[in-house]
C-alpha cells in the first residue's frame, strides 16, 4: 500500500469538505497531516479571537498526530495560513510555536492569505510527521 487515508475521532469528519486529515506514507516513514483549523469535534470555529485559533488549530494538529501514535516532536514541516497577516498575528503564532517546540521549531512557509475555506477561519496549518 502506497499510503493510507485516516480522520481520527476528536476532530470533525472533513469528508464533506473533500478532505481527509491525515496520510500516512507507511513506506517513506512520512505522515502528512492536512490544515488543521479552529474547529470543535463538529467542525465549527471555536472563536473569533486569531490567538484562540491559533492554539485550537494546534491542539488539533496534536489530535491528529497522537492518532498516528506521534507527537509534535516528530513534525519536520509547518505550512501555515494568516487572513490578514500583520505583525500582531505573527507575534501570536511564534508564541504557540515557541511554546510547543522551544527554540527547535520545524521548518515552516506562512502565508498570508485573503480568505481561507470557511468565512469563520483567520488560521490554518498542515504538517508533515517523520516516524521514527
Amino acid at each position: 500500500m502506497a499510503h493510507r487515508l485516516a480522520n481520527p475521532a476528536g476532530l470533525h469528519n472533513p469528508v464533506g469538505y473533500g478532505y481527509s486529515h491525515i496520510a500516512d506514507a507507511p513506506n517513506a516513514d512520512l505522515v502528512f497531516v492536512a490544515g488543521q483549523y479552529a474547529s470543535d469535534a463538529e467542525g465549527h470555529v471555536v472563536s473569533d479571537e486569531f490567538a484562540k485559533q491559533v492554539e485550537q488549530s494546534f491542539a488539533n494538529v496534536g489530535r491528529a498526530l497522537a492518532a498516528e501514535g506521534l507527537d509534535f516532536s516528530h513534525v519536520a514541516v509547518l505550512r501555515t495560513y494568516i487572513v490578514g497577516h500583520d505583525e500582531a498575528k505573527l507575534n501570536a503564532l511564534v508564541s504557540v510555536i515557541s511554546g510547543i517546540w522551544g527554540e527547535k521549531p520545524p521548518a515552516q512557509t506562512l502565508l498570508g492569505v485573503a480568505a481561507l475555506a470557511l468565512p469563520d477561519m483567520l488560521f490554518e496549518v498542515d504538517a508533515i510527521a517523520v516516524r521514527p
